[in-house]
């Protein structure tokens, strides 16, 4: 199972509803969301409130990607707005299982996220409680940032790890994936790719994600 999951980030911010309803339209498989607090990274994004809005308008998967200090205060808060899948940063959790944990209770997927920087190790007694390990190809802040590309090799021993386990979470990457490196990222192991300006940048949103599945599926 290979997804693409377009990043709105990179949508007009002003037209969200129709942006969304767009790539759905052009066979989006997730939505993903980007929620950044302006101190955990460089800039502040949106909160529950625009994202119980925007619930109404798809019936997509909401890929809730938190990059904000302190997230355990808000996890209830993401779940009850219309989040699917919730992903925290280990480098934002101090008590990362029970931050999982509280995910899980809170009746949505758990996802957890490495940026750039940060060694696999830190993941290593987390990665068979999680539904998805998202790895981080860019330092998280803002969208249209070039792919780091070394983060191919983290992306192979990643996939390495969870063909070890018996529950396999998904491998997502984030940051950078364009129609000229998806498949090599694919190649490297990834299930979902987070694209964003290379989807709401391109003049037609249908024929990039379509050209984008069958790169990955190759």
């Amino acid at each position: 199972m290979k997804l693409i999951a377009p990043s709105i980030l990179s949508a007009d911010g002003g037209q969200l509803a129709e942006e969304i309803a767009a790539v759905e339209k052009a066979g989006a498989d997730w939505i993903h969301v980007d929620v950044m607090d302006g101190h955990f990274v460089p800039n502040i994004t949106i909160g529950p409130a625009i994202i119980k809005s925007l619930r109404k308008t798809t019936k997509l998967p909401f890929d809730v990607h938190l990059m904000i200090e302190n997230p355990d205060s808000y996890i209830e808060s993401f779940a009850a707005a219309g989040a699917d899948i919730i992903t925290v940063h280990v480098e934002a959790a101090n008590h990362l299982h029970r931050t999982i944990d509280l995910i899980k209770k809170s009746g949505k997927k758990a996802g957890v996220s490495l940026n750039p920087a940060t060694p696999l190790t830190q993941i290593e007694e987390i990665l068979p409680d999680v539904d998805l390990l998202l790895i981080m190809s860019v330092n998280p802040g803002f969208g249209g940032q070039q792919f780091i590309k070394n983060s191919l090799t983290k992306i192979s021993k990643a996939r390495k790890m969870i063909d070890e386990l018996s529950a396999k979470p998904l491998l997502e990457v984030d940051g950078g994936v364009k129609l000229q490196n998806i498949t090599e990222i694919a190649r490297a192991g990834a299930d979902v790719f987070v694209a964003g300006a290379a989807i709401f940048g391109s003049p037609n949103y249908e024929e990039t994600i379509s050209a984008m599945k069958t790169a990955i599926n190759d």
